[in-house]
């Protein structure tokens, strides 16, 4: 069993900058692909950012690109996703989630665990 905790939202003026942070505890951090998802308000939930379980390959939505970076510190079991430029329709909860699999993939479905998610406001 994996337990991911985020933190690091809150509310940030439109052009600012948050550092999402996900902690996982239970197995070794590096034993899976990482990734970012987010549900706006009336809407359904979809992918941000991955990583792979070295860090060598990231996949960003294209909303986010050139915006949000993804990192990992496998030493530390934290996954981070920094935003940078962010925009009204940021605003969403933001949920950190583990994969058992080798490949980086953007499909919701083929991620084993989840955090709690934190929310992110963008006031325009």
């Amino acid at each position: 069993q994996v337990q991911l905790v985020e933190s690091g939202g809150g509310l940030v003026q439109a052009g600012g900058s948050l550092r999402l942070s996900c902690a996982a505890s239970g197995r070794p951090d590096s034993t899976y692909v990482m990734g970012w998802f987010r549900q706006a308000p009336g809407k359904e939930r979809e992918f941000v950012a991955a990583i792979s379980r070295f860090g060598g390959t990231t996949v960003y939505a294209d909303s986010v690109k050139g915006r949000f970076s993804i990192s990992r510190d496998n030493a530390k079991n934290t996954v981070h996703l920094q935003m940078n430029s962010l925009k009204f329709e940021d605003t969403a909860v933001y949920y950190c989630a583990a994969r058992l699999g080798v490949t980086v993939s953007q499909d919701q479905q083929l991620y084993d665990y989840w955090g709690q998610g934190v929310r992110v406001t963008v006031s325009s």
